[in-house]
Order: C-alpha cells, then structure tokens, then sequence
C-alpha cells in the first residue's frame, strides 16, 4: 500500500534503510517517470527519494517560513509617460514558489511590474487584476469585460494599456478587441510561451516591450506584441486580427498573416511598417452574438453537425474550408437549409496564408449562388470573431454579408498573394 503523503510544503521526516533526511516536502515533477518523493533540505538542493526505499514520512510541527513577495511601491516620475497593465491569466502571469517548487499562475499586475523592474525605466505604471485565466478557458464574456476595462483606462487619460493573456487564444481576444474597441492610444496584448520558472522564459522580454509600445507607440490602434525570433533581439508588432499563433512553444511563435507586420520594436526604440492609425476617439461597442461556429471541412465532415446548429438556433457558421474556399457536395443540402432558416454562413481557408476565391470551381460558384459569404484573406479565427461582432449589429443576412465584406481594423487585404510572405 502506498504510504500516505503530506502536502507541499510541509516539513517532514522522511526515513529510509540506510538513512533520515529533514526538509520541505516539495511537489513531485510533472514528468518524473518513478515515483519518487522531493524535499528540499536545509542546504537548499532539493533530493528526490524513491517512493520504494521510504519507510516512513512523519509532519514535523516546525512550519517552515512562508514565501514573501511585497509588491514594490513605484514613485511616478512626471516626466514619463502612464501606462496601464491589466493582467488575465496565462504563462506570464505565473511565477515560481521557491518553497514548494510549484508554479503557480497568480500573479496579479503589481507582481508582474515588481518581478520586471526595467519597466519602471521605461513609464508610471498601474496595475490591476480582471482574472487569472489560462486562455483556453477565455470565453466571448471575458472579451467584454476586457474592452470595457481597457475603455475605464483609456478615459484615466492612460497614454497606452498593455494586456497580459495566455498564448492560446491570444489571436481571438486581440480580434475581438479590436472589433468592439476604437482607441486614441496603443492598446497591446501580450503574453508567454515560458513561464518564469525556466532560463528560457520570454515573459519579461516581451513585456518590456509591450510596455515600449504602449508608452511610445503614438497610435491608436489594437496590437499583438511578441517574440520575433528564438533570441533575445527584438519583438514584432502584429495586427490584432492579422496574427496567428504558429507554433505550439516556440518563443517567435507569433506571425503576421497575409499581412506585414506593424513594427518592430526593441532597446533601441520603435520602428513601424506600415502606417498606423491615429486620431481616434474612443468609442467602445461589446454588441456581440455568441451563437456562432466556426467549424474546420474534413473528409467525413457530417451534414447533421450544421443540422443541430440549425436546431439550437444558431445564428452564423464559419467554414474553414479547403484550397480556395471548399467543402464536400455532401453538405450542401444542410448549409442551405443554414442560409434558408436564417443563419449567416461564411467561408474561410484552412491554408491559412492565401486568399478565399470561391469563383474558380464549380464547388465554391454553387456555395456562392446558396448565400455562403467568401471572407477573402481573413483567418478563420477572426473571421468568427467578426461574426459574431456583426450578427450582434444585424440579423439581416444581406447586411451581414455588407459588414463581413467590409474592412474594420485590418482583417481584409486587398490583393493579397497566395504565397507566405518574406517578411521576417
């Protein structure tokens, strides 16, 4: 039977044949194939007992000393600039608890600019927390509360907000942003692949960039803020609904889609791409239709999926399609019942670089005729975003259609090539 164990962070005794060993218990590693019990002793190395060899693990009524981490006091110089940092969840919001060794993602805004005291250099930051969300259980909800957050900032007369947020969904928060949110400053979303436990975190890196940005940028636009490559040289700024996630945990797994990036940034100051926009005033509108789907063509793809979508009264599907824009004549009857029921149906590419042009085949011409909406170059990730942003404005398919041809912030380009650009 297994011997029961305390928990993290708890002092114990641990006996073995050959020898007694004091410390504080630890969690076990993730990966570690035997099973085996970590504690750290007083020396400060931990050691690793395999579960077989232990005799006995006795709590010692010694508590060992609390982790501490006092957010440090800024003194705001007024010759920078203030800037605001909001922090959701993710990655870069996880820090290392050198008492137990777990990683834990709590870090609130204060702890982040405290852990990263270059950023003081740089701009009078405040910080706060909305929730700490590891970005897979970001929901259309949390879109809002970010916009609307953001909007409480911007009025404070913030010259920019950076926005902490898991890598996994980043691209669909960034596209949702800059759908409900015209902004007079730079609003950056940024985030980790590597959390701060490790020597090849990039959280620090691109957070001081993002705060460059957000200071400096002099524009008023959405934007993705991350690695540029796998060294520490500089980060791209990428439109925020022109930007994919490419690589599972690559640090440079950010690009720019079908589109140059905005810029460039790094020690040495900000350098743009393309021209960006200012002047604008804020206006903030979350009007959104969560009942949307977006859902990926495959060989087998069954037509009562797009039924059942019927049946719960969605309002718009989006295809990510094959090539130029295809799927199987086996669901046609079911997307055209969609269309006839009321229901916005849009195509997208699951190339990804490349551009929807349903005229070529005989395929996309007939998906065409039933009503489906070809999004051009958009990616299918904002191309559902943006659904649900213009079905929150209309029901009327023929309008839907207008909105979803029409360029908001940078999700269309006209002309676009059919190769992956050089642009790095």
């Amino acid at each position: 039977m297994r011997k029961p164990i305390p928990k993290p962070g708890t002092s114990v005794e641990i006996k073995t044949k050959e020898k007694t060993y004091e410390g504080i218990l630890m969690e076990r590693p993730a990966l570690a194939k035997d099973k085996c019990v970590v504690i750290k002793l007083e020396s400060g190395y931990n050691m690793g007992i395999k579960e077989g060899k232990i005799d006995s693990i006795k709590p010692l009524k010694k508590k060992p000393k609390a982790e501490e981490f006092k957010p440090t006091k800024h003194r705001k110089d007024p010759k920078k600039p203030n800037i605001s940092v909001l922090a959701t969840g993710g990655t870069i919001a996880s820090r290392v608890d050198y008492l137990t060794g777990g990683v834990h993602s709590a870090f609130s805004a204060e702890e982040l600019i405290s852990a990263v005291p270059e950023l003081e250099e740089i701009a009078n930051l405040s910080g706060r927390q909305l929730f700490n969300k590891f970005s897979e259980n970001m929901q259309p909800e949390d879109w809002i509360k970010i916009a609307e957050e953001t909007a409480k900032e911007i009025k404070k007369k913030s010259a920019g907000v950076v926005i902490t947020h898991g890598t996994d969904t980043m691209h669909y928060t960034s596209a949702a942003l800059a759908f409900m949110l015209k902004t007079p400053v730079p609003v950056v979303i940024t985030g980790a692949q590597r959390s701060s436990d490790r020597g090849s975190s990039d959280a620090a890196f691109n957070l001081i960039n993002s705060a460059r940005v957000a200071a400096n940028g002099k524009f008023g636009e959405v934007c993705v803020v991350m690695h540029a490559e796998p060294s520490d040289s500089h980060c791209l700024i990428h439109p925020a609904t022109k930007v994919r996630k490419m690589h599972s945990s690559r640090r440079d797994a950010f690009r720019s889609v079908n589109s140059k990036p905005l810029g460039k940034v790094s020690e040495e100051g900000i350098g743009f791409f393309q021209e960006m926009n200012k002047g604008n005033k804020l206006e903030l509108d979350t009007k959104l239709e969560e009942k949307v789907s977006l859902l990926k063509y495959h060989p087998g793809t069954n037509s009562k999926i797009i039924d059942n979508l019927v049946k719960e009264n969605y309002k718009g599907i989006v295809f990510e399609g094959t090539g130029l824009g295809h799927v199987s004549e086996a669901i046609f009857d079911s997307i055209e019942n969609a269309i006839n029921s009321g229901a916005a149906v849009a195509m997208t590419s699951q190339t990804i670089f490349g551009t929807v042009n349903m005229n070529v085949y005989s395929t996309g011409r007939k998906l065409l005729d039933m009503g489906v909406i070809a999004c051009g170059d958009m990616l299918s990730e904002t191309a559902y975003v943006k659904l649900m942003f213009v079905l929150g404005h209309t029901k009327k398919q023929e309008k839907a259609r207008e909105m979803m041809l029409t360029n908001y912030a940078r999700e269309l380009t006209e002309g676009c090539g059919v190769d992956p650009p050089d642009l790095y």
